[in-house]
Parts: C-alpha cells; structure tokens; sequence
C-alpha cells in the first residue's frame, strides 16, 4: 500500500485575487508509516487533506493510492472510495450531539449497509479498542476533548480503510489527553495503515516518518545581506515564493503587484529609494503574499530578518544611520514600535 503524490497544486480565488496555498506538492508515503503536514494555519494543510479525501480535487497533478489515481474518480467510485478506502477524523470531531458515543461510531456502518447487531458489535469493539466502553452511552457533550477525539477516530475507522487522515487532532486537549490520542495513532500506523497527520504541533515530529513543511522555514542563522542590481521589469519574488530577505530601495523603483481572478496584475503599491518591502514575510514565515518587480533600474539591498530589526527596528533609537538606509515618513521604525510598516506587504 503507497500513497504518492506528484507536482499536486490548489489554486482557488479569494477576495478577488488568485491564491495558491498548494505549489507542486511531492509526496510518497508507504504502509506503515505516518506523513506528518506541519504548518500554520493558511499554509494548505487541511486543503491537501481534503484532496487525499476525495473531497477536493487538485487545479493539477496526481494523487494515487495504491495504484487508484483519484483525481479521475467521479459518481459511484468516488463515493465508494470515501467510504471504503480513507477514514478522515476532523479537527471538530464533528460528532453529531444527540447521538451517544456508540452510536456516532456506527454511522458510516449503517450507510454501508451493515445491519443494527453487526454495526452495534463492530462499534463497541472500536470503543474497547480506544478505551471508551465505560462512556459508549455517552453523548458528546457529556465527554471530555480526548474522549470525543477517540470516538471520532473510532468512527473513522468502522470501516477498516487502508488510509487515515487527522486534522490537528493534538487542538483544543490537554497533555494527558494528548498522550492518549498520540498513542492510539501509533498503534494504528504499526498495524500497517497509512496516516497523514495535519498540525501545527511540532510535538508530533518524533511520531513521523514523513514530514512535509507546509509553511516557510526560519531564515538560517548567519545569512549574510545581499546587493541587487534589477533591470526594468525584472522579478524579484514571486508571489508564493517562501520568504528570505527585507529588501530596501537604495535607487529606483519597485512594485509590489498581486494576480487577481480575472488573470490580470494588480499594483499595489510602489516604494522608492530609502523605503523597505517584503518585511511580514520572515517575520511569520508566511509565503510571499505579492509579487515584487522593478518598474526602473533598481538597485537593492536585501537584510537578513535580524539584521533589519538592528537597522530599523527598536535597537536603533538614537542610533545614526547612513543617509541612504534611512526610511523616509519614519516608517520603519514604526514597524516595530505598534506602527504599521510598509503597507503590511509580503
């Protein structure tokens, strides 16, 4: 049993303009192992789940488990696919409150057909198995975070399916209610199944056999500042790139320009000599937000994070800077002093 999945993209329209959390995804993950999705929020994690769910369907690429590409199922196969093949426990549990825990479990059992005596014995085994037999008459509301995770991951697995999938299934629980989840999904990957994990908690990296940073990385220690000559209408980032420097206008013009829904480009916003862009995209580890190009000649200077906060941020009042790096209208320095930065770009 392998999952694979190859060159995966989502592009979809947001507020008008074009966003693409998803940019040429490669993965491949065998039975038996965990794939750990690490990232904030907004990074596309649970848009790849959704994808691997047969829930959304990629802009491109392929995504094939055990030789089934899923990006050509429709109708009848792709609703048996859902059934059969992949169980998905959802970051809200999802559980339905007027139903008990037994009864939560026996869902999708009833909806493949399995009759009251099979479904109620199958669901009382997956609630031994996860430790709830005691709490089986319980409603949601009557069990803790953990409790109702484990009734969810119950669920997802009535039916036996070969790929399990979570969303942050560590939210909202405690560290004992954690240790508890964490277990139970080890248990599930030594059995030989597939589970694709998404979740900001780095505590899950020593789980993961697999691990895909789904959000930009911290800059390196030690990156070095970078000079930049940039011929008119030359990139400088892309939008979606990971973010590496602060770039600052020494002479010229950049534009800052985002692609809208209708595939046209959108300036907005142009920064001159002594003024800085690109700034909110290694301080969060966000992807780039805009593209950046030059409309002149432009030279630049790229700054390492740190060494923008030294230069602009509170470390320099009632220090004197060279002429040239100092930011016109004071902007800079109120980025780091409650102030708004430069437009609040990339």
């Amino acid at each position: 049993m392998t999952l694979v999945c190859r060159d995966v993209v989502v592009e979809y329209a947001s507020a008008g303009y074009v966003v693409r959390p998803i940019d040429g995804l490669d993965l491949e993950v065998a039975g038996g192992e965990l794939a750990l999705l690490l990232g904030s929020s907004g990074c596309g994690k649970t848009s790849l789940l959704s994808i691997l769910a047969g829930i959304l369907t990629p802009s491109r690429g392929s995504v094939v488990l055990d030789g089934l590409e899923l990006t050509a199922l429709s109708g009848r196969d792709l609703t048996a696919y859902r059934r059969w093949r992949v169980g998905v426990v959802f970051q809200s549990f999802n559980l339905i409150p007027s139903l008990t825990a037994a009864e939560n479990v026996e869902i999708p059992l009833r909806a493949a057909g399995r009759r009251g005596r099979v479904a109620r014995a199958r669901a009382a085994e997956l609630l031994n198995r996860v430790g709830l037999s005691a709490r089986r008459t319980h409603r949601p509301s009557e069990l803790s975070g953990g409790e109702q995770q484990r009734v969810a991951i119950a669920r997802a697995l009535a039916l036996d399916p070969p790929l399990l999938l979570a969303d942050e299934p560590t939210a909202h629980l405690d560290y004992i209610q954690i240790e508890g989840v964490l277990r139970l999904l080890q248990e599930l990957v030594d059995e030989g199944r597939i589970v694709v994990v998404a979740t900001h908690d780095e505590r899950m990296l020593a789980l993961a056999d697999r691990v895909v940073a789904m959000s930009p990385r911290p800059q390196e220690p030690g990156r070095q500042p970078i000079e930049l000559e940039v011929a008119a209408g030359q990139p400088i980032f892309a939008q979606g790139d990971a973010p590496d420097f602060v770039y600052i206008v020494e002479e010229g013009l950049v534009e800052l320009v985002r692609r809208r829904a209708d595939g046209l480009d959108e300036v907005l916003v142009r920064h001159g000599p002594g003024e800085y862009f690109g700034e909110l995209g290694p301080m969060f580890g966000l992807p780039r937000s805009a593209s950046a190009r030059a409309a002149a000649p432009t030279r630049l200077k790229g700054l390492p994070l740190g060494e923008f906060r030294k230069r602009f941020g509170r470390e320099t009042e009632g220090e004197e800077l060279p002429e040239r790096e100092r930011p016109l209208r004071g902007v800079a320095a109120r980025a780091f002093q409650g102030g708004g930065g430069s437009h609040g770009e990339m």
